[in-house]
C-alpha cells in the first residue's frame, strides 16, 4: 500500500540498533496532516489526495485559498501537497494522518529543497581543479578557464560548466529506511541524510524502487572464469 505524509526536518542524530551498531538518522516531525481534497478519476481524470500541514492564521491566506479550506471544512494550512496513490478509498476529506502511517523497516523516498549556496564558482559548484599558486599563475587560480574556441564556433556550447547559482533546488533521495517511529510525538527517524536545512519542509512517500535480493547457490559463481565456479571447495575454504 502506498503511503505519504508532509513533515519538517528537525536535524540529525544517531541511534543504536539491536547489535549495538551506530546508525546515523535524520529526525522528521511528520504530521499531523489533514486531508484537504480528494481527487478521483471521474471528476479529475486521476486519483490523488491533497494534504495540508502546519497551522496558519486565516488572515494570512487569500480569498481563493480560504474558500478552498472552507469547502473542506478544515482550518487553513501553511503547506499543501498532493500525493498520487493507487488506492484512496480508505481516505476521506478531514481525515488526519500521523507519523504512524509508516512503520519501522519501511522504504521511503524523501523530497525536499536543498540548501541555497548563492552565487558560487566552478570549484565549489562542480568540483573542478584550480591552478597552482606558483610564480606566473596570476590572479586566476580559481577561475573557470577557457570557455571554448574563438573564431570557430564563436560561441559557448550548451552545458558548459560556469559559475552561477547553486542550491535551492528540489532534491529527491530514494530508498531510505525508516529506523524508528515515535507515534506519540509524531517523529520519524530515517537512516541517512535528507535535503534541506533544519526546519525545512519535506515530503515522505513510499519508495518507487524496491530492492530485490537475488538468491544464489550458496555463494558459488556460475562463471567458469572464477575460482568459485571451477572449484567450490577452494572458494569455501577462503571464507
Amino acid at each position: 500500500m502506498q503511503k505519504g505524509i508532509i513533515g519538517k526536518k528537525l536535524g540529525m542524530t544517531q541511534l543504536f540498533d539491536a547489535n549495538g551498531k551506530v546508525v546515523p538518522v535524520t529526525i522528521i516531525e511528520a504530521g499531523p496532516c489533514t486531508v484537504v481534497q480528494k481527487k478521483t478519476v471521474e471528476s479529475d481524470g486521476y486519483q490523488a489526495v491533497q494534504m495540508g500541514y502546519g497551522e496558519v492564521s486565516a488572515k494570512k491566506v487569500n480569498k481563493a485559498a480560504k474558500g478552498h479550506f472552507d469547502k473542506a471544512d478544515v482550518a487553513p494550512k501553511r503547506t499543501l501537497r498532493e500525493f498520487r496513490f493507487d488506492d484512496i478509498a480508505a481516505l476521506n476529506v478531514g481525515d488526519i494522518l500521523k507519523a504512524d502511517v509508516f512503520a519501522e523497516g519501511d522504504k521511503v523516498d524523501v523530497v525536499g529543497t536543498s540548501k541555497g549556496k548563492g552565487y558560487q564558482g566552478v570549484i565549489k559548484r562542480f568540483g573542478q581543479h584550480r591552478l597552482r599558486e606558483s610564480h606566473g599563475t596570476g590572479p586566476v587560480a580559481r577561475h573557470a578557464g577557457s570557455n571554448g574556441s574563438t573564431s570557430t564556433p564563436s560561441r559557448v556550447f550548451k552545458g558548459k560548466r560556469l559559475p552561477g547559482h547553486m542550491g535551492a533546488v528540489r532534491v529527491t533521495v530514494q530508498n531510505l529506511s525508516v529506523v524508528k517511529v515515535d507515534a506519540e510525538n509524531n517523529l520519524i527517524a530515517i537512516k541517512g541524510a535528507i535535503p534541506g536545512p533544519k526546519g525545512g519542509i519535506v515530503y515522505i512517500k513510499s519508495t518507487v524502487k524496491k530492492t530485490v535480493v537475488k538468491k544464489g547457490d550458496a555463494g558459488i559463481s556460475t562463471n567458469p572464469q572464477k575460482a568459485s565456479g571451477r572449484n567450490p571447495q577452494k572458494a569455501s575454504a577462503r571464507k
